[in-house]
């Protein structure tokens, strides 16, 4: 429990701080979508850049647990995304509630999370989850909201305009850049090295900062919190519940490995969605309120499952 709350308490920290320096008037009405974007446009891809441009393709090869995670992750995601269309949801918003209920913090809370439960061999797949999350599952909800803010109906148009906003879009340029120099095998100068350690390090919190500056600044309703947590509820049982079918009994993963998966899988909804809200200036309060309600949640639903899991071993 207390392991939990240690790797969950700064995540409250942060959050708390933006939400008390715009309730005590030290940051201004503007300052949780300037910081947003600061998040979107510098420190966000410079993280997703320097991730895969260290990637280590041989060591990531691990199908099997691709698979497992990834799936879950689509398949809770479309599944969301599906039911939210199906209520008259816009496709730009339907797309932001499928990946708030499918985009695990596996980056801040994640890695040391894993680590203080299965230490060094949780490093290579909190890799791997972090890349599908951050990467894939973060570009198919892009493309899908750019395909749902199009107003063009013919096809063909519709598809170079999407093409031609995507092409603009630091959070799919930056990766793809990424993934070039790591299968070229360049090494960058150790300045930029220290450029992007500098710049990425500031993503995680300076996006929580940003979400308790939105907080404080605006309220939801009754249908809200409703939606919010039910979205909660798919992300902290449903997803790591599907996961665990999927690991242990249709891809036969080695036990640690599939209960690193399922661990990685409860973790609470990550900053991603709200910084997609804020940046396409969809409604937010969903997605706002669905990270801080798993992030809370998760105080439980991860002590619990971590008690589950050394009581197994």
């Amino acid at each position: 429990m207390l392991s939990t709350v240690s790797i969950l308490l700064p995540v409250f920290g942060l959050i708390f701080a933006g939400f008390a320096s715009r309730r005590f008037g030290v940051l201004g009405p503007a300052s949780a979508s300037e910081l947003n974007r600061f998040v979107v446009w510098l420190a966000l891809p410079a993280l997703l850049f320097d991730t895969l441009a260290h990637a280590t393709w041989h060591e990531l090869y691990q199908p099997a647990f691709v698979a497992t995670f990834g799936l879950a992750c689509a398949v809770v995601f479309v599944v969301v995304l599906a039911v939210r269309l199906a209520s008259g949801r816009p496709l730009a918003d339907a797309s932001i509630d499928g990946i708030a209920a499918a985009y695990p913090n596996t980056g801040y809370v994640g890695f040391p999370l894993a680590m203080i439960a299965f230490g060094p061999a949780s490093l290579t797949p909190t890799t791997i989850a972090t890349i599908l999350v951050v990467c894939v599952l973060f570009a198919v909800a892009i493309v899908l909201i750019e395909t749902g803010l199009q107003n063009e109906r013919r096809v063909h148009r519709l598809a170079l305009k999407v093409a031609r906003s995507l092409a603009r879009n630091p959070l799919l340029v930056a990766p793809a850049l990424g993934a070039v120099v790591s299968g070229a095998h360049l090494t960058l100068p150790a300045s930029a090295e220290t450029f992007l350690k500098l710049l990425g390090g500031a993503a995680s919190p300076c996006a929580l900062v940003s979400l308790g500056l939105f907080l404080a600044e605006r309220g939801g309703g009754a249908p809200v919190r409703r939606e919010s947590w039910g979205l909660t509820g798919v992300k902290l049982v449903v997803q790591p519940l599907f996961t665990w079918w999927l690991a242990v009994r249709v891809f036969a993963l080695p036990a640690q490995l599939a209960q690193i998966a399922v661990l990685l899988a409860a973790l609470p909804t990550g900053t991603g969605p709200f910084m997609l809200a804020e940046y396409y200036r969809r409604e937010a309060h969903i997605t706002s309120r669905t990270i801080l309600l798993s992030t809370v949640g998760s105080l439980v639903t991860l002590t619990v499952l971590l008690l589950h899991l050394h009581h197994g071993s």
